[in-house]
């Protein structure tokens, strides 16, 4: 069994759409129309045949208050590994990236929290190479 598939849920489509590949760097997967909705998702460059990220409308009533109680709590809805946080904080930061937490050591690993401009926060994270477990 593995991971597949996985969203999050944006405010505009296309808007997600331009940030994630133009700003964070995925590569367009799937672009299925679905009425006036598409189903979009993302693959890393890394990985393009691994798992999707799904860019799905906010349309499910209960969307609204899920995301409005993250975005209070600063939670983060998704996460991604970097293998050099400080690289990418640096890199997003250029482009215009707000981040609500800049990288901090959380003890196994560094993480640091921004907003995907979408409706979202979003987590990097950085294992230690001595916090993770051999495969």
């Amino acid at each position: 069994m593995r991971i597949a598939l996985t969203s999050v849920f944006v405010n505009d489509q296309q808007a997600a759409l331009d940030f994630y590949t133009e700003v964070l760097g995925f590569l367009p997967r799937r672009n299925i129309p679905l009425g006036t909705d598409a189903r979009l998702t993302v693959v890393s460059p890394e990985w393009p045949h691994g798992a999707e990220l799904l860019i799905e409308p906010v349309g499910h009533p209960a969307v609204k208050p899920y995301r409005d109680a993250l975005m209070k709590d600063g939670i983060a809805l998704a996460q991604f590994a970097v293998d050099g946080i400080a690289f990418e904080h640096a890199r997003l930061t250029a482009k215009g990236v707000v981040f609500m937490l800049a990288p901090t050591d959380v003890g196994a690993a560094i993480v640091a929290v921004f907003d995907d401009t979408c409706g979202n926060l979003l987590q990097l994270i950085e294992e230690k190479a001595d916090a993770v477990p051999a495969d």
